[in-house]
This record gives structure tokens, sequence and C-alpha cells, in this order.
């Protein structure tokens, strides 16, 4: 699982490893927070490391998937959930800037499918699990860049879906809506309440809430469901 370390992809460690999987997670800086939730879950899930890892460089995501298959024979589930969020008008947007959140959102998940999708594909199993966003669906202001990236995961998500159907591999994306994270936290409360209105339930979402709909993907429950895109978003978009 690529992006591990904090927020969503954090709660998605612990669901994964506590539902019984074995978990190796990537991390780009976070490395004190990488190590603090191996050592968080070593009592109950001794199967669960992390290795740096930048998924916008082809080599080290040949050493985090080498180091996956060395640890654990082979790889049967893939999320791919580390990106980046850069606010800007599109007016104001720097090439660089773009090409840093297209490299890490999509390029990164690229990379990683196609590393693992033959190894999956001679195995003749294989859940890939693509972290998306409502956003992609819907667009947002100012985040051109970002909204680009996740709907281009929604398109690849559906292409290798249907590539791997046929070797017993599901493909299937994920798309929050407003989940509550530390950088929520600091939203003042009139921006807050504003974007509660527009949620039909009225609430944020909680990473758990993502992590449980990993979990189900990830599993054999999920079987005869591939190149779907599941909105764990309280209703926002219909």
């Amino acid at each position: 699982m690529t992006g591990g370390s904090r927020g969503i992809g954090r709660a998605m460690v612990r669901a994964l490893a506590e539902a019984g999987a074995k978990v190796l997670f990537t991390y780009r800086q976070s490395e004190s927070e990488a190590k603090a939730l191996e050592d968080e879950l070593r009592p109950s899930a001794s199967e669960t490391g992390s290795v740096r890892c930048d998924v916008r460089d082809a080599e080290s995501v040949r050493s985090a998937v080498d180091a996956a298959l060395t640890r654990f024979g082979r790889v049967d589930i893939l999320v791919n959930n580390a990106g980046i969020l850069r606010e800007q008008l599109l007016a104001f947007t720097k090439e660089t800037e773009w090409n840093e959140v297209v490299d890490t959102n999509l390029k990164g998940p690229f990379l990683f499918c196609k590393a693992l999708v033959r190894q999956m594909g001679r195995q003749h199993y294989g859940r890939i699990i693509n972290i998306s966003s409502v956003a992609a669906l819907m667009g947002d202001v100012p985040r051109a860049s970002y909204c680009a990236s996740k709907a281009g995961l929604i398109g690849l998500t559906r292409a290798v879906a249907r590539e791997a159907a046929g070797q017993g591999i599901t493909v299937n994306a994920v798309a929050p809506g407003i989940i509550e994270t530390d950088l929520l936290a600091r939203l003042p409360e009139t921006k807050r309440k504003s974007y509660e209105e527009r949620i039909p339930m009225g609430r944020f979402g909680h990473a758990s809430e993502v992590a449980s709909v990993v979990v189900f993907l990830a599993s054999d429950r999920s079987a005869y469901i591939t190149g779907q895109v599941l909105c764990v978003d309280g209703g926002l978009h219909m």
C-alpha cells in the first residue's frame, strides 16, 4: 500500500492489518510516523512494515515492490493511496506544480500497477484499489491539478479492470468525500459549517469509514465487483 503513514492511509493500514492482511506500506517523508505505526501494530500485527518510496520514480517503485515480494513471497492486494494536493487557480498554476501533482497522483499508481499486474496475473488473483476523490467527479476550486489527476485515476482503474479481469484481478476505485483529517481540524468554524451544509448526511466522514470500504474491496466478498467507483462521501456526489 502506498502512502500509509498518515491520515486516511494510516487508517487503511490499521484496518487491513486488523483484518489479517500482511501489510507493507510506503512513505516518502514521514519516517517517524511510519515507524510509530509499525510499533503500534506490532503486538497484534507482526507482519506490518514500511519502506521509503517516491511513487513518482520508477526505480523507487520497483525497489518497494521487490521489498514486498522478498518479505511476503507474493502480493495479492495493491492499494494506491499516496497523493498530494496543491491549491491554486488554474491561471496561476505553475507547470512544475501541475507535474508534481499529476506525477504523484496518477503516474505513481500507473507505475505500481505496471509493476504488479503481471505477477498478479501469474497467480490468477489480485485486488487493486485506487484511492481517487469525489473531487474527480464534481470538480473543485482551486484544485484543477488534483481533480484532473484523480479523474485520470478513475480512467486508469477502468482500463486496467478490463485488461485484467480474465486473470482473476479486480480493479476498483474509492472516492472519499470530505474526511476528518488533521488538515480539516484547522478549518475556521464558519468554513466548516458551510462544507457540512453541502453534505446530505450533515457531517464529515471518518477515515475508518473509507478504510472499511477498502477492506471489503480487498476481500473475496468483492470478487464480482470490478471497474467501479465507490463514493464514501455522505451523499455529497449523487
